[in-house]
Protein backbone atom coordinates (compact mmCIF):
# COMPACT_ATOMS: atom_id res chain seq x y z
CA UNK A 1 0.00 0.00 0.00
CA UNK A 2 1.01 3.46 -0.92
CA UNK A 3 1.26 5.74 1.80
CA UNK A 4 -0.12 9.26 2.29
CA UNK A 5 2.89 10.72 2.15
CA UNK A 6 3.78 8.58 -0.76
CA UNK A 7 0.87 9.54 -2.38
CA UNK A 8 1.60 13.42 -2.03
CA UNK A 9 5.64 12.53 -3.39
CA UNK A 10 4.68 12.01 -6.39
CA UNK A 11 1.79 13.93 -6.87
CA UNK A 12 3.76 17.10 -6.11
CA UNK A 13 6.35 16.02 -9.01
CA UNK A 14 3.79 17.15 -11.50
CA UNK A 15 4.77 20.93 -10.76
CA UNK A 16 8.24 22.45 -11.47
CA UNK A 17 9.07 23.93 -8.28
CA UNK A 18 8.98 20.40 -6.64
CA UNK A 19 10.79 18.03 -9.20
CA UNK A 20 13.80 20.88 -8.52
CA UNK A 21 13.46 20.58 -5.13
CA UNK A 22 13.63 16.87 -5.25
CA UNK A 23 16.18 16.33 -8.28
CA UNK A 24 13.56 14.22 -9.68
CA UNK A 25 10.91 14.21 -12.31
CA UNK A 26 7.71 11.37 -13.09
CA UNK A 27 6.67 10.77 -16.43
CA UNK A 28 3.81 8.02 -16.92
CA UNK A 29 2.74 5.92 -19.84
CA UNK A 30 3.53 2.31 -21.55
CA UNK A 31 5.22 4.29 -24.30
CA UNK A 32 6.99 6.74 -22.89
CA UNK A 33 7.79 4.83 -20.24
CA UNK A 34 8.89 1.97 -22.65
CA UNK A 35 11.18 4.70 -24.89
CA UNK A 36 13.18 5.70 -21.42
CA UNK A 37 13.80 1.80 -20.47
CA UNK A 38 15.24 0.95 -23.96
CA UNK A 39 17.47 4.23 -24.15
CA UNK A 40 19.00 3.09 -20.39
CA UNK A 41 17.70 6.46 -19.36
CA UNK A 42 18.18 6.74 -15.57
CA UNK A 43 15.28 5.69 -13.70
CA UNK A 44 14.96 5.05 -9.84
CA UNK A 45 11.43 3.91 -9.23
CA UNK A 46 8.67 2.51 -10.93
CA UNK A 47 5.44 2.03 -10.10
CA UNK A 48 2.70 -0.38 -11.87
CA UNK A 49 -0.63 -2.13 -11.96
CA UNK A 50 -0.51 -6.08 -12.94
CA UNK A 51 -1.76 -4.69 -16.53
CA UNK A 52 1.83 -3.83 -17.47
CA UNK A 53 4.43 -6.17 -18.52
CA UNK A 54 7.31 -3.90 -18.99
CA UNK A 55 10.64 -4.38 -17.72
CA UNK A 56 13.65 -2.31 -16.21
CA UNK A 57 17.05 -2.28 -14.33
CA UNK A 58 15.10 -0.63 -11.49
CA UNK A 59 12.68 -2.84 -8.93
CA UNK A 60 9.06 -2.43 -10.05
CA UNK A 61 6.60 -1.50 -6.99
CA UNK A 62 3.39 -3.39 -7.72
CA UNK A 63 0.38 -0.88 -7.11
CA UNK A 64 -3.49 -1.28 -7.13
CA UNK A 65 -5.41 0.52 -10.29
CA UNK A 66 -6.85 2.64 -7.41
CA UNK A 67 -3.79 3.73 -6.40
CA UNK A 68 -1.96 4.31 -9.59
CA UNK A 69 -5.08 6.86 -10.42
CA UNK A 70 -4.47 8.96 -7.09
CA UNK A 71 -1.12 9.34 -8.12
CA UNK A 72 -1.60 9.59 -11.92
CA UNK A 73 -2.08 13.05 -14.01
CA UNK A 74 -4.43 11.57 -16.45
CA UNK A 75 -8.20 11.31 -15.85
CA UNK A 76 -7.75 7.90 -16.94
CA UNK A 77 -4.80 6.71 -15.47
CA UNK A 78 -1.76 4.64 -17.45
CA UNK A 79 -0.42 1.00 -16.06
CA UNK A 80 3.03 2.22 -15.13
CA UNK A 81 4.35 5.77 -13.72
CA UNK A 82 8.32 6.02 -13.56
CA UNK A 83 10.49 8.89 -11.67
CA UNK A 84 13.89 9.23 -13.50
CA UNK A 85 16.85 11.63 -11.98
CA UNK A 86 17.05 14.98 -13.41
CA UNK A 87 20.17 16.01 -14.59
CA UNK A 88 21.07 19.64 -16.48
CA UNK A 89 24.37 19.67 -17.78
CA UNK A 90 26.49 22.64 -17.80
CA UNK A 91 26.95 24.93 -21.23
CA UNK A 92 30.80 24.55 -21.38
CA UNK A 93 32.44 27.74 -22.90
CA UNK A 94 32.69 27.09 -26.78
CA UNK A 95 30.54 24.72 -26.50
CA UNK A 96 27.90 26.39 -29.21
CA UNK A 97 31.03 26.72 -31.79
CA UNK A 98 30.53 22.79 -32.57
CA UNK A 99 28.25 21.46 -34.90
CA UNK A 100 24.54 22.68 -34.80
CA UNK A 101 22.61 23.93 -32.17
CA UNK A 102 18.67 24.43 -31.71
CA UNK A 103 18.10 27.61 -29.56
CA UNK A 104 14.61 27.77 -27.86
CA UNK A 105 14.00 31.17 -26.77
CA UNK A 106 11.24 31.64 -24.28
CA UNK A 107 8.94 28.91 -26.05
CA UNK A 108 6.04 27.90 -23.29
CA UNK A 109 4.20 25.81 -25.20
CA UNK A 110 5.23 21.89 -23.71
CA UNK A 111 3.81 20.64 -26.74
CA UNK A 112 6.17 22.58 -29.07
CA UNK A 113 9.07 22.40 -26.87
CA UNK A 114 8.65 18.16 -27.17
CA UNK A 115 8.22 18.59 -30.63
CA UNK A 116 11.02 20.74 -31.27
CA UNK A 117 13.75 18.36 -29.30
CA UNK A 118 12.12 15.48 -31.89
CA UNK A 119 12.99 17.72 -34.47
CA UNK A 120 16.28 18.32 -33.18
CA UNK A 121 16.74 14.64 -32.69
CA UNK A 122 15.57 13.67 -36.35
CA UNK A 123 18.15 15.83 -37.68
CA UNK A 124 20.94 15.06 -35.79
CA UNK A 125 21.79 18.34 -33.92
CA UNK A 126 24.42 18.25 -31.40
CA UNK A 127 22.66 20.01 -28.56
CA UNK A 128 19.62 21.84 -27.76
CA UNK A 129 20.20 25.23 -25.46
CA UNK A 130 16.75 26.62 -23.48
CA UNK A 131 16.21 30.22 -21.83
CA UNK A 132 15.26 29.81 -18.70
CA UNK A 133 11.48 30.67 -19.32
CA UNK A 134 11.07 27.79 -21.70
CA UNK A 135 8.68 25.42 -20.74
CA UNK A 136 10.27 23.03 -18.50
CA UNK A 137 12.00 19.95 -20.35
CA UNK A 138 11.42 17.19 -17.84
CA UNK A 139 7.52 18.06 -17.58
CA UNK A 140 5.08 15.09 -19.01
CA UNK A 141 3.62 17.34 -21.83
CA UNK A 142 7.43 17.88 -23.12
CA UNK A 143 8.41 14.53 -22.53
CA UNK A 144 5.43 13.16 -24.66
CA UNK A 145 5.81 15.42 -27.32
CA UNK A 146 9.18 14.26 -27.99
CA UNK A 147 8.24 11.07 -28.72
CA UNK A 148 11.32 9.11 -27.02
CA UNK A 149 14.26 12.14 -28.55
CA UNK A 150 13.61 13.68 -24.40
CA UNK A 151 16.46 10.72 -23.74
CA UNK A 152 18.26 11.29 -27.07
CA UNK A 153 18.92 14.84 -26.75
CA UNK A 154 21.34 16.86 -25.01
CA UNK A 155 19.46 19.68 -23.58
CA UNK A 156 21.34 22.75 -21.80
CA UNK A 157 19.47 25.63 -19.84
CA UNK A 158 20.85 28.71 -20.16
CA UNK A 159 20.40 32.60 -20.06
CA UNK A 160 20.69 32.76 -24.55
CA UNK A 161 22.12 36.33 -24.87
CA UNK A 162 24.67 35.45 -22.61
CA UNK A 163 25.17 32.06 -24.31
CA UNK A 164 25.12 34.02 -27.71
CA UNK A 165 27.85 36.79 -26.37
CA UNK A 166 30.91 36.07 -27.95
CA UNK A 167 29.71 32.71 -30.60
CA UNK A 168 31.49 32.22 -33.80
CA UNK A 169 29.58 30.50 -35.87
CA UNK A 170 26.71 32.22 -37.39
CA UNK A 171 23.87 32.68 -34.99
CA UNK A 172 20.38 32.85 -37.37
CA UNK A 173 17.08 33.61 -36.20
CA UNK A 174 13.78 32.94 -37.35
CA UNK A 175 12.04 36.20 -38.28
CA UNK A 176 9.49 37.11 -40.43
CA UNK A 177 11.25 40.01 -41.96
CA UNK A 178 14.34 38.21 -42.06
CA UNK A 179 16.43 36.29 -45.57
CA UNK A 180 15.04 33.72 -47.50
CA UNK A 181 16.42 30.68 -45.73
CA UNK A 182 16.43 29.03 -49.46
CA UNK A 183 19.61 31.55 -49.92
CA UNK A 184 21.60 30.53 -47.41
CA UNK A 185 25.13 28.73 -48.42
CA UNK A 186 26.90 25.76 -46.80
CA UNK A 187 27.47 25.81 -43.10
CA UNK A 188 29.66 23.26 -40.98
CA UNK A 189 28.03 24.98 -37.99
CA UNK A 190 25.51 27.64 -37.04
CA UNK A 191 23.21 28.01 -34.00
CA UNK A 192 19.45 28.12 -35.49
CA UNK A 193 17.40 30.49 -32.43
CA UNK A 194 13.33 29.77 -32.47
CA UNK A 195 11.61 32.68 -30.36
CA UNK A 196 8.26 32.47 -28.20
CA UNK A 197 4.88 31.59 -29.80
CA UNK A 198 3.33 34.88 -29.00
CA UNK A 199 6.55 37.41 -29.14
CA UNK A 200 8.77 36.12 -31.50
CA UNK A 201 12.57 36.89 -30.63
CA UNK A 202 13.48 38.56 -27.67
CA UNK A 203 15.38 42.10 -28.18
CA UNK A 204 18.53 40.48 -26.04
CA UNK A 205 18.86 37.83 -28.34
CA UNK A 206 17.80 39.62 -31.31
CA UNK A 207 21.32 41.27 -30.87
CA UNK A 208 23.46 38.56 -30.64
CA UNK A 209 21.98 37.33 -34.35
CA UNK A 210 24.38 37.31 -37.07
CA UNK A 211 21.68 37.16 -39.45
CA UNK A 212 17.83 36.74 -39.68
CA UNK A 213 16.04 33.68 -41.49
CA UNK A 214 12.41 33.32 -42.97
CA UNK A 215 10.30 30.61 -45.06
CA UNK A 216 9.12 32.44 -48.07
CA UNK A 217 5.29 32.90 -47.56
CA UNK A 218 3.11 32.02 -50.86
CA UNK A 219 -0.26 32.23 -49.17
CA UNK A 220 -2.11 33.97 -46.43
CA UNK A 221 -1.51 32.05 -43.39
CA UNK A 222 0.12 34.80 -40.61
CA UNK A 223 2.98 32.77 -39.43
CA UNK A 224 4.06 28.91 -39.01
CA UNK A 225 4.16 27.03 -35.80
CA UNK A 226 7.52 26.91 -34.27
CA UNK A 227 7.99 23.49 -34.87
CA UNK A 228 7.48 23.65 -38.18
CA UNK A 229 9.37 26.80 -39.09
CA UNK A 230 12.60 25.00 -36.87
CA UNK A 231 12.04 22.08 -39.20
CA UNK A 232 12.10 23.62 -42.40
CA UNK A 233 15.68 25.70 -41.43
CA UNK A 234 16.88 22.52 -39.71
CA UNK A 235 16.41 20.52 -42.76
CA UNK A 236 17.67 23.34 -45.31
CA UNK A 237 20.73 23.10 -43.28
CA UNK A 238 21.47 19.71 -43.44
CA UNK A 239 20.78 19.14 -47.22
CA UNK A 240 23.29 22.05 -47.77
CA UNK A 241 26.16 20.27 -45.15
CA UNK A 242 25.12 17.04 -47.01
CA UNK A 243 25.95 15.00 -43.98
CA UNK A 244 23.37 13.10 -41.58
Amino acid sequence: MLTKAEIQRLRSLQEKKHREAAGVFAVEGEKVVGELIAEGFELVEIYATAAWHGRGDVAVREVSEEEMGRISNYPTPSSVLAVGRIVRPVLAAGELNRGFTLALDGVQDAGNVGTLLRIADWYAFDRVVCSPDCADVFGQKVINASMGSFSRVMVFTAQLAEALAGVQVPVLGCDLDGRDVHSLTKLEAAVVVIGSEGRGLSEAVKARLTERVTIPRFGRAESLNAGVAAAIVCDNLRRLAGTK
